[in-house]
Formats: C-alpha cells, structure tokens, sequence
C-alpha cells in the first residue's frame, strides 16, 4: 500500500483530531447593506443530555462484517448522509476498505474479525440504507480521482432543484480535492472545493465542477474547504468550511460560511463567502470563529439550525480543542451563521473501543432526528500513523462510524 495512504487512514477526512464541537443558534436580522447581524433573541443551546445509539453502531458493524460479497463496505470514515425523495438513505464515506471480512479469531488468535492486508482502500465510497437497514456498496470509488496524486473526500449533501426554480430534482455531493503533499500534509495538501451532480433515483454522477480553487493560496494552513456541513434556510443553503490551521500546529482551524441560493450549489458564481462584513462574490473569505488558540474548529465539523422552542438556532459539533479533543465534544453557541460565537460550552467524552484509538469528524444527521432528538456520528481511528493500517485489518471493528444521541438544552 502507498506510503501516503499508509500515512493517511488515521486522520481520515477530520483533517487532524483535535477538533471543536459547536452548538449555533441563529435569528438573522438582514441590514440595508445585505449584511447579518445578532438578532440577540435566539435561545443559547448547549448539549443537555446524551446517549450512546446502539442500534445504528451495530448496523454498520453487521453490514461491513457480511462475508456475502467482495466489493462492498468493511469501514470507513468522513461519514455524512443524505435522504432521498424515495425515502432511502444515502450514506457517503471518504477513505473505505473493501474486500473480504473475516471471522474471529485473526491471524494472531484474538476474538476480532479481521480482513487480509491486500485488502483495497478506495478513497470514497456511498452506501444506501433503506428503512434503517444498509443494502448495498455503490460502485467504488463514486468520484474518480481528478488528476494524478489527487484524489476526491466526499463531504456534505442535499437534494435540490437541478437549477433555481426547476421541478427536476438531483443530489448536489460536496467534494474536497487533495493532493498528495510531505509532513505535515499527511494526509494530503487543500487543493479545492467541487460540486457533484447525481441524477435521481439511479445516483448517476453526471457532472463535477469546480466552485473554489485554492491553489494560488501559497500558505496551504489558509487554504479554506467549503462543505464540511450544510444548513439549509429558506431560500438559502449555508455552507461551512475550515482551514487547515492545525497541521500548522494552531491548536484549532477557524471556521468560515459561504451561502448559496437553492438550486444554486453547483453555479460557481452563485456562491457568496463572507468577508467580515457582507456577503460577497469577490473577496476572500474571512473567519466566523477560531483564534488559533483554544478556540476554533477542525475542517471536519457540523452545523444543524433548530425548531422549535429554539426555532432558528444553529448548532455546529466538532471535536474539543487540545489533548481532550482525541475524545471530547465541545460546543458554542450564536444567533447567526455568521457569529458572534460564544462558548466553548461544556463537553462530553465519545465512547471509544479498547486501544490506542481516537475520535473525530462529529457529523449530525438531521434526517434521523425527531422532536428534540439529534444523532451524531463520529469516525474511530489508530491514533498512531506508524502501523495504522495493520490495526484496522487486524481488527476491524474499529475503522467505523459510533453513533450517539443527543438532546439540546438552554446553556446556562
């Protein structure tokens, strides 16, 4: 196996495990000028209480554990989903281990299923769900790799009108492109931001475009990837992002927002990126949140807006910042997407498998929620590079996606 990708699998598409969860809440109050501001009414959020969601832990494990065939999912991470107008789920991964899956014991006599070390790596993959049982592997890889010592990491979704206005419904695939780069790029240089198209029902890829190239940014740690998360909002689908601050040892990334109209995600000029003070087309984007320090997020991180009593609040998870982020969630709060943030709030430990292992990516499936009810998932991976890849194959178990359930609260 390729020496990059060796380097890769413990990071997974977090982009570093010292993460930061956010919790947002959003009223926006829109100025003259096109500007969004507090709207200083929303109701602060916080994590209120949480459990461990056996149920969708254990289907990934039987559905990657199923010696049935050869070519479909055994693990993964970068983990989001997507519901589809015909009720299916379609559950999208960056870096994926194929093959075959083993019985216990493994080669070394312990109770672990466990898969061959020739065993393909892909670097993203899509599995649909139906009626919270996962069915089948789409051909992998789904996006092919864009050039040479590059590759595509799945990251958020939505359905949307193929254009503004339009009837026609297609599945619109956040992509970030990477490129193959030396320490402490292990796990690949932030090349650029692209947009899928996937017809319906048959999720054909039709079409990739390119909506934000950042090479000419020569400091690749401010190099911004938008789609970590999407938050849709009236006419309006908000875009998270983050830079790579943490492989340029700041202790947290900084977060940023673009928004774009529905039907409008895969127009490159559609996009407008908050420059500090307005929405603009033009400027470079600037930070809603992070101070390089003990505040901030990881590239990986996301972002849902509440009902109900706490109707137009936005709230965002990734991992805490420092040492405790290799398993605390943390949490901020705001009335706008675009701040002002506040927090960090209190933090929660993941639950973890035995070893040397680490969680990161926090994503929350909207679509699996219900009356207060939020699910969140979380990537497990080896915490050290060096032999990563020996622990996954010998066992399994661990390169795959927990699942928690979480019910917000007024932040006191």
């Amino acid at each position: 196996m390729p020496e990059d990708v060796r380097a890769r699998q413990w990071t997974g598409t977090s982009v570093g495990l010292l993460l930061t969860l956010v919790l947002a809440a959003v009223l926006v109050t829109v100025l003259p000028d096109g500007r969004e501001k507090d709207g200083g009414d929303c109701i602060p959020q916080t994590v209120g209480s949480w459990s461990e969601d056996d149920r969708l832990t254990a289907e990934f494990a039987r559905y990657g554990d199923d010696a049935g065939r050869a070519d479909d999912w055994t693990g993964g991470d970068g983990t989001h989903s997507v519901r589809l107008p015909d009720g299916r789920l379609l559950w999208l991964f960056s870096d994926t281990y194929l093959g075959q899956v083993y019985g216990p014991p493994n080669p070394l006599g312990e109770s672990y299923a466990w898969r061959d070390t020739t065993a393909p790596l892909v670097r993203n993959s899509a599995v649909l769900m139906r009626d919270g049982r996962l069915e089948t592997t789409l051909p992998a890889p789904l996006f092919p790799d864009p050039a040479p010592n590059q590759w595509r990491w799945p990251v958020a979704a939505r359905v949307e009108p193929r254009s503004p206005g339009s009837d026609e419904q297609v599945v619109r695939v956040l992509l970030w492109v990477r490129t193959a780069g030396q320490s402490p790029w292990i796990y690949g240089v932030p090349t650029a931001t692209e947009v899928a198209t996937l017809s319906l029902p048959d999720l054909r890829v039709e079409s990739i475009t390119k909506v934000l190239d950042e090479q000419r940014v020569q400091d690749p740690s401010r190099r911004v990837l938008f789609g970590t998360t999407l938050v849709e909002d009236g006419e309006w689908t908000y875009v998270f992002g983050g830079d790579d601050g943490q492989a340029a040892s700041r202790s947290a990334s900084s977060a940023y927002v673009a928004r774009v109209p529905e039907g409008g995600l895969a127009e490159p000029g559609a996009w407008e990126y908050w420059d500090g003070e307005s929405w603009t087309t033009g400027a470079r984007p600037r930070p809603v949140l992070g101070d390089g320090r003990l505040k901030g997020v990881g590239s990986a991180f996301s972002v849902v807006r509440q009902d109900g009593p706490a109707d137009g609040t936005y709230v965002l998870f990734t991992m805490a910042a420092g040492t405790k982020g290799l398993a605390a969630v943390t949490s901020y709060w705001a009335c706008s997407p675009t701040g002002p943030w506040h927090g960090p709030a209190k933090d929660f430990t993941a639950p973890l498998p035995q070893g040397q292992v680490a969680a990161y990516n926090p994503q929350v499936h909207p679509e699996l929620g219900d009356s207060g009810r939020l699910v969140l998932s979380y990537d497990v991976n080896w915490l050290e590079a060096a032999g990563a890849s020996a622990q996954l194959n010998r066992n399994v178990s661990l390169y795959r996606p927990r699942f928690v359930t979480l019910r917000l609260a007024p932040a006191r």
